[in-house]
């Protein structure tokens, strides 16, 4: 090379091309997002880098402007619930339970019968169509689109459901304090039946795609390791904690709704890997699978809400006929249920986690203060040290793991 580069350039100028390619000592600051297609939305990071090597992270969730919390405290009690379907818009229904369950609490009431059931029911829909775009996401981020074709189908196929449900797609506000929206359609358990159906099918499917599959397995083993006591140690729950061997599910140890009625096991992971945060997900999809096969078996007839018009919005048929109904419709919506002062935590099990609601009342329509302990946000504290020391390319499993949502971060 050196003879090459002498008879080129010269003696001289082939020693002054050898000093200039000596690379700086100094780490490189590159950007990763808001722009990049594995960022997820508004998620930033600035990284120190050492060549391929990530030494150091800033990661910056940014801002979606919809203040949660803020505006909480200047909506009633009812109108509140159309922001929790926006903290994470994958599972909105499961944060429509967690907060009906929060103010229920502080008015000491309890739900029909029925009721538990339907939201059980939802819930469990809700955490399989989180599972099937967080695993589906991250499998197309390494590469494996066809995997994100066959889950996002089963996906649609819930969200129709939920659809006829509730009538709408994705923000569904079907919850109410005290019950739900509006009983199940006449043909709601034969078609959630078939398609539980369907769904193991494209599971199966997937698996066959995936779990042995060498470049997902290299792309997803050893990567981002977390030890159960650091699990602990960052508030992990959720499917990154029983990865990590944390075997704590909120439905199993702090039973609600009917939860105590149906069977079902915890799966929990050894590695605490990205590939054990893959099993962890698949096996809770068949688990739910199981529980909801079992509500559509032992769910009865029933009013679907308390019979309480302090609480419960009248039907609109009886809104739209009787002077009381119609006051008391205006009442609930204008002024809000009057809960009694006083504060509460209340806590499900969300699709990422422990989902927790503070709620303070001052005895108005409204809450005098709402705080939301979003699962993923305290995941996400823990990147940085995830990735530092591994490869920027192992930062796409790690991150499409978490299941960062951006309306859980917003603060």
């Amino acid at each position: 090379m050196s003879t090459v580069q002498t008879y080129v350039l010269g003696q001289k100028n082939a020693a002054d091309l050898d000093a200039e390619q000596e690379l700086p000592a100094e780490l490189m600051t590159i950007n990763m997002g808001p722009s990049h297609p594995a960022m997820h939305g508004t998620i930033r990071m600035v990284l120190q880098i050492d060549g391929e090597r990530v030494v150091d992270a800033d990661v910056q969730p940014g801002y979606l402007h919809r203040c949660f919390e803020k505006e909480s405290e200047y909506a009633t009690y009812t109108q509140i619930f159309p922001y929790t379907d926006r903290l994470n818009y994958v599972s909105p229904m499961l944060n429509n339970v967690g907060f009906a369950l929060a103010v229920e609490k502080l008015l000491g009431i309890e739900t029909p019968e029925r009721c538990q059931y339907i939201r059980v029911i939802i819930g469990e829909m809700s955490r399989i169509t989180d599972h099937l775009t967080c695993i589906g996401a991250s499998a197309m981020e390494v590469g494996a689109f066809t995997a994100f074709l066959y889950l996002l189908k089963a996906r649609e196929w819930f969200y129709e459901l939920l659809e006829e449900l509730s009538g709408a797609r994705l923000t569904h506000s079907y919850v109410r304090i005290g019950g739900v929206a509006r009983d199940l359609t006449a043909d709601f358990d034969p078609k959630l039946r078939d398609l539980l159906n369907r769904t193991e099918g494209v599971l199966a499917e997937v698996e066959t795609l995936l779990t042995n599959n060498r470049i997902f397995r290299q792309r997803m083993e050893g990567v981002s390791v977390v030890s159960r006591d650091d699990a602990i140690a960052w508030g992990f729950t959720g499917p990154l904690g029983r990865a990590s061997g944390l075997d704590y599910d909120v439905r199993k140890d702090y039973p609600y709704l009917v939860y105590d009625r149906v069977e079902f096991d915890v799966p929990v992971g050894e590695h605490g890997d990205c590939f054990d945060r893959y099993l962890v997900r698949m096996e809770e999809m068949r688990q739910s699978i199981r529980i909801l096969r079992q509500c559509l078996d032992q769910i009865r007839p029933g009013p679907i809400c308390v019979d309480d018009l302090r609480v419960t919005l009248p039907d609109k048929s009886e809104v739209y006929n009787t002077i009381e109904a119609m006051i008391a419709h205006f009442k609930l919506i204008v002024d809000g249920i009057r809960v009694p002062p006083g504060q509460t935590y209340s806590f499900t099990e969300g699709g990422n986690g422990e989902l927790g609601f503070f709620v303070i009342a001052d005895g108005t329509g409204r809450p005098y203060k709402v705080h939301v302990r979003s699962p993923c946000f305290i995941a996400l504290q823990a990147l940085p040290s995830m990735i530092r020391g591994a490869l920027i390319s192992d930062i796409i499993p790690t991150f499409g793991m978490i299941n960062m949502i951006g309306g859980e971060c917003d603060r």
